[in-house]
């Protein structure tokens, strides 16, 4: 069982570091519980004449630790980060990089072609191409007489 002080409403109002714990947990990345959070790719998503494109930074990732699925027209992309385990003792004074299982999901336009979604990484950066149907390109309608 947990002990913790009890502090009246009225006195935590008045106390000037009363948020100060949620304040570093946010900053470290840590849940109330004390638990790290889960992590998710940042993500660029691009719109040209021939279709979409996904840009996902994951950095210090293998391509065989990434997960690209497309059903019902719905693209996830799925992995994890493994974090590199050392034998000697290293000091670390803060660690901000996140490591886990991450899983994010997109619906997609219906006038994707999912048979010609190609996907490629290099340098960190997942690249995921998705066609547009033919129907769906844009095009110059000429007025005639």
């Amino acid at each position: 069982m947990k002990i913790t002080k009890y502090i009246p409403r009225n006195a935590e109002q008045n106390f000037p570091f009363a948020n100060l714990d949620e304040v570093l947990n946010d900053m470290m990345g840590w849940n109330r519980g004390g638990t790290m959070r889960s992590w998710a790719p940042d993500v660029d998503i691009a719109e040209n004449s021939d279709g979409y494109e996904i840009h996902a930074e994951l950095p210090g990732m293998r391509e065989e630790d990434i997960n690209i699925t497309l059903n019902n027209n719905i693209l996830t992309i799925s992995g994890e980060k493994k974090r590199e385990v050392k034998e000697e003792k290293d000091n670390f004074v803060r660690v901000e990089r996140s490591y886990g299982k991450f899983e994010r999901s997109f619906s997609l336009p219906n006038n994707v072609v999912g048979d010609r979604v190609a996907a490629n990484y290099a340098d960190g950066v997942l690249k995921i191409a998705l066609p547009k149907a033919e129907e769906a390109k844009s095009r110059t309608i000429k007025v005639s007489k």
